[in-house]
């Protein structure tokens, strides 16, 4: 039997951990605050530095929404197909045995080993006017480099692991029980998916989908090198900022950034209301 003093004092114990708890905590926040609260409260002060009014005109001119049109633009694509690329991938490896699946997990976390830089030089290698396909594209009319199609290729290979990455895990851990009783009962794949394994998995899905959706919004290495940076025309937002940067525009620099900022905290509120509302939910996934 369990002494009764020994669990009192582990409870008390988990209640009051002592001032190493305080120090740990005390640390975390302050890295937090200089590493990040600190610098995106200093985009938006800087943003609204000198009035609200230039402010409003630095977002509403046109090419800056042209560059929030064109970033809403390739994560409409991306994100969609790292969607379904995250969903089969996930299925296969965690429903399915076949050769060569620690190789498709490999490749999945490849572009999180890879720097953004490197993938958008692997694509001017492939698609560029002197490149391995480039001449045979342009001799079709197809024009991936310096165009808006190259922007999304190399969105949707930065962004590709963040869906499969969420749901890997959790569909390990489900196991295969469910899908073997719902084929005992004579449902078919197609059907398995749709009502058995799709609900257990909709908010890692949820939040597969945030995320990518914020990692696209910010991809700036892999878009740059794709990019002809064009303001108008093939200047993302983050390309936008960098442009205005340069040109010593701070306040439509600020402007802009503050905007890509916004994005990213609706995805973190969003997250949380969802935690919070269907907090039974989670907490019976991840028990399942």
């Amino acid at each position: 039997m369990s002494d009764p003093s020994r669990l009192e004092r582990r409870s008390h114990a988990a209640r009051d951990p002592g001032p190493m708890a305080a120090v740990f905590v005390v640390l975390t926040v302050g890295f937090m605050a200089v590493a990040l609260i600190l610098p995106l409260l200093a985009v938006f002060v800087e943003a609204l530095s000198k009035g609200v009014g230039l402010y409003l005109n630095a977002i509403s001119e046109s090419d800056a929404l042209s560059a929030v049109r064109l970033t809403l633009l390739v994560v409409v694509i991306a994100v969609p197909l790292n969607t379904v690329f995250g969903l089969t991938a996930a299925w296969a490896v965690t429903k399915f045995e076949f050769s060569g699946k620690q190789l498709l997990l490999t490749l999945i976390d490849l572009p999180l080993s890879i720097s953004p830089v490197i993938s958008g030089l692997m694509f001017v290698l492939l698609y560029g006017a002197h490149g391995w396909f480039g001449p045979e594209l342009r001799a079709m009319g197809i024009q991936i480099i310096f165009d808006v199609s190259g922007i999304v290729i190399a969105t949707t290979l930065v962004t590709l692991p963040f869906v499969a990455r969420e749901l890997i895990p959790l569909m390990q851990a489900q196991g295969k029980d469910e899908e073997y009783a719902a084929a005992t009962l004579g449902a078919s794949t197609w059907r398995t998916f749709w009502q058995v394994t799709l609900p257990n998995i909709r908010w890692a899905l949820l939040y597969g989908v945030l995320l990518c959706t914020a990692r696209a919004m910010g991809e700036f290495g892999a878009v740059s090198v794709v990019s002809a940076r064009v303001r108008g025309e093939t200047a993302t937002m983050p390309l936008e900022v960098e442009i205005l940067y340069n040109e010593y525009n701070a306040t439509g620099a600020f402007a802009i950034a503050s905007l890509l900022a916004l994005f990213a905290l609706v995805a973190l509120i969003a997250k949380t209301v969802l935690e919070n509302q269907f907090a039974g939910d989670l907490a019976a996934q991840r028990r399942h």
